[in-house]
């Protein structure tokens, strides 16, 4: 008995001092911040409460013990209010609770009015271990109810501003909430002798480490998570229960198997701790990496429809742009077409060449604004399609006796290969236009030799192949020969006035 005495006695005396180091600490840490404030009052109060304690069951005198029963429940009718003054003040939600907070305020006062009378604590009796415990009155297990029921309050407020917290903030509050919970449980011990419970209160030393830990959580800035509060919290326990059983054993060999012991648990302790802080620690930079990575995504997300935004304003503008530009060129066609042809009378054969150049060019001027028009309508989903069925052997004919002038200029032989009567459901002018670009582009690009084109069915479909002899395409290129402004390193070379949009269209 006289061992647990003096271990119940050291453990009360030993939190006092705690909490008031961790108390002004944290406040001469940061004065203006009011979490800081509220921790310092709540661990003046926690610390009144353990002195108090302290003084009461190391009287001999009954009086004594009395007057120290009075100053250790002044203390104690503080702490759950300052705590949920710390708790609010730390989440920031002290205006959104101020109803609850200033609803104690009178039940606070109330408790310290009736601390002197014996409707609160009827008397300080002998009770086992101690000569002297609070014995409790009709009022105080409505001191008990507040006690628990503002602490519990307080647990859900930190509980529900985890949920809402991310990041660091979530493992700070996390961590918090642990160490109130060892904190209030060691203390809360004392309250079964109160009411005649027979239950020692062995775990008062929890209620010494919690104050350490949380100030230095608060003084670091960066707080760990559950799992290194639970490994500080449970080393914490194992050093200063060995500390105490060699200080309080009164033999010595006793304490030298205890000084060992506590010397290797100190050791494989704090190895233990550095153990977990490099786990937490390597965790939080996985953490921070994937938030900067999903940083990262939502900015290219945003450049990404900004980018859409940008290319959506581009193809209005092309369209609009364009769609000025045919008029003027369909009249230069127009006119030049007009001269060669003689509406305007005869022209001397030295002008009908520039003439006929302004044709050719502006013809070319055409295809290209056509092209333009075609990529803007199929980016803007725009392109409108009238289908019907047709013979693709005679579609694919007039074609190329439109551009045998072409092929002829050039000195290219032209092959065809048309199977009879292929019927298909499509749309001509567009499949006109997509044949026509593909025996432009194999015109454009055959400086000598020819082109055969051959129509066919296979295997229930139809199949268009056009071939020719010309410049050829690297295998590198061939991924890219459907994008849009795409052309081969070589065909400028061929073809100064390609675009790269042909194919694209025809696609």
């Amino acid at each position: 008995m006289e061992q647990f005495l003096n271990y119940y006695n050291l453990s009360l005396f030993l939190g006092g001092v705690v909490a008031l180091l961790s108390g002004v600490a944290v406040y001469f840490s940061d004065h203006r911040k009011i979490e800081n404030i509220a921790w310092l009052l709540l661990n003046i109060a926690t610390a009144v409460w353990s002195f108090g304690y302290f003084l009461m069951i190391t009287q001999a005198d009954p009086l004594a013990a009395l007057v120290s029963n009075w100053i250790l429940h002044f203390g104690a009718i503080f702490i759950p209010i300052f705590y949920l003054f710390f708790i609010l003040s730390l989440t920031k939600t002290l205006t959104a609770h101020r109803t609850v907070f200033f609803f104690l305020i009178p039940i606070v006062l109330f408790f310290l009015f009736v601390n002197f009378s014996p409707a609160f604590v009827s008397s300080v009796i002998p009770k086992e271990p101690f000569a002297f415990a609070p014995d409790a009155g009709p009022l105080y297990g409505y001191f008990t109810f507040y006690f628990f029921a503002t602490v519990i309050y307080a647990f859900f407020l930190l509980s529900r501003a985890i949920e809402h917290a991310i990041g660091e903030e979530a493992t700070r509050l996390r961590h918090i909430l642990v160490s109130s919970l060892a904190g209030f449980t060691g203390g809360g011990f004392v309250f079964f002798l109160t009411f005649n419970v027979s239950l020692p209160p062995y775990p008062i030393i929890l209620f010494t480490i919690y104050p350490i830990i949380i100030a230095y959580a608060m003084l670091r800035h960066k707080l760990f998570d559950v799992k290194v509060a639970a490994t500080e919290i449970l080393t914490g326990v194992i050093w200063i229960t060995l500390l105490f059983r060699m200080l309080l054993s009164e033999n010595a060999n006793e304490q030298i198997v205890t000084a060992v012991l506590l010397f290797l648990t100190i050791v494989f302790g704090i190895l233990l701790i550095r153990n977990v802080y490099r786990e937490v620690e390597q965790r939080e930079k996985i953490e921070k990496l994937a938030k900067e990575l999903e940083g990262a995504n939502k900015s290219l997300e945003g450049a990404n429809e900004r980018l859409k935004e940008l290319d959506q304003l581009k193809s209005e503008f092309v369209s609009m742009a364009t769609h000025q530009i045919r008029g003027p060129i369909t009249a230069i066609k127009g006119y030049a077409s007009m001269l060669l042809e003689g509406d305007y009378g005869a022209v001397p054969q030295e002008v009908k060449e520039p003439v006929k150049t302004i044709l050719d060019s502006s013809s070319s001027l055409a295809g290209i604004v056509q092209d333009f028009l075609d990529v803007s309508r199929i980016e803007q989903r725009r392109m409108k399609y009238e289908f019907s069925d047709f013979d693709l052997g005679k579609l694919v004919a007039d074609v190329l006796t439109e551009l045998t002038p072409n092929i002829e200029h050039k000195n290219l032989s032209l092959t065809l290969d048309i199977e009879p009567n292929i019927t298909v459901h499509a749309d001509m002018g567009k499949l006109r236009q997509v044949i026509e670009n593909l025996v432009d582009n194999a015109l454009k690009y055959t400086p000598r030799g020819g082109i055969k084109v051959r129509v066919k069915k296979v295997e229930g479909r139809v199949r268009i192949e056009i071939v020719d002899t010309g410049v050829g395409i690297k295998s590198e290129v061939l991924p890219k020969l459907f994008q849009k402004f795409s052309r081969a390193e070589d065909a400028s070379k061929a073809n100064l006035l390609g675009t790269g949009l042909g194919l694209y269209v025809a696609r």
